[in-house]
């Protein structure tokens, strides 16, 4: 059975182990650290069962410029799952557990940079709806989620992310 919960202290490495394991390089791993060691982690939540950690969400501050119209947001990576652990549903459960956390945080808004077709299943739409963009050209992958209904409303401009992504694309191009 898994359950998922808040990261506690001293499992950073097994974190770091399951961003290893689930992606093809070390960039997810290391933003995690990055993001920790900037202060800029707002959620953290693990899936665990059987005493093992078999997965990770992350969420972290993000700006909307101009002026953040007095908004709270928040962004949504990484998120892992082990290779063994694939396909069970512990990714949707983290989302849904993060999602309400930020929620619960009182944050407004929620941004992710993946897959259309998965993160649509939690609510996540094209950011562009809301006149809303990324510092890295992200398109119809560029997401945006309201927590609070109407937040959004005739704001529109630029989300930027916490500066730990920076290093994260850089490594990719």
């Amino acid at each position: 059975m898994i359950h998922i919960r808040p990261e506690r202290p001293g499992e950073e490495h097994a974190v770091h182990a399951i961003h290893r394991a689930a992606f093809p390089n070390p960039d997810e791993a290391d933003l995690v650290r990055r993001l920790r060691s900037d202060g800029d982690v707002l959620v953290s939540l693990v899936a665990e069962g059987g005493g093992a950690l078999a997965g990770h969400v992350l969420f972290s501050p993000v700006s909307l410029e101009p002026h953040g119209h007095g908004l709270a947001g928040a962004g949504l990576a990484p998120l892992a799952v082990t290779p063994p652990c694939q396909g069970r549903g512990i990714g949707t459960r983290l989302c849904l557990a993060g999602i309400e956390a930020c929620r619960e945080t009182g944050q407004d808004f929620l941004v992710v940079l993946g897959s259309p077709g998965y993160y649509a299943r939690f609510g996540f739409r094209p950011a562009a709806r809301y006149g809303l963009t990324d510092t890295w050209g992200g398109g119809d992958a560029f997401q945006v989620l309201e927590l609070k209904s109407g937040a959004l409303a005739n704001v529109g401009g630029t989300v930027h992310y916490a500066p730990a992504f920076g290093a994260l694309v850089q490594a990719a191009t």
